[in-house]
């Protein structure tokens, strides 16, 4: 919310299918998880030194310009 853009986000708590499968699919054991743009960025962890550092929200305006050419074109 602090980069300012719009998200979407998934509940796993009231999805279990999700839930159980995520991990495997994304190879990540753990939640919450972030993905940018179909990709997965990382967990609470890494997500936490990329705010801290400004990259996540570089990756995220950079996102949501792509996501925005995509709409107008």
């Amino acid at each position: 919310m602090q980069c300012g853009e719009k998200f979407a986000y998934v509940d796993i708590l009231q999805n279990p299918e999700i839930r159980a499968n995520l991990p495997k699919y994304a190879n990540w054991p753990t939640f919450p998880q972030l993905w940018v743009a179909g990709e997965l960025v990382g967990g609470s962890d890494i997500i936490t030194e990329m705010a801290a550092d400004g990259s996540l929200q570089a990756l995220i305006k950079d996102a949501a310009q792509k996501a925005a050419v995509k709409t107008d074109a």
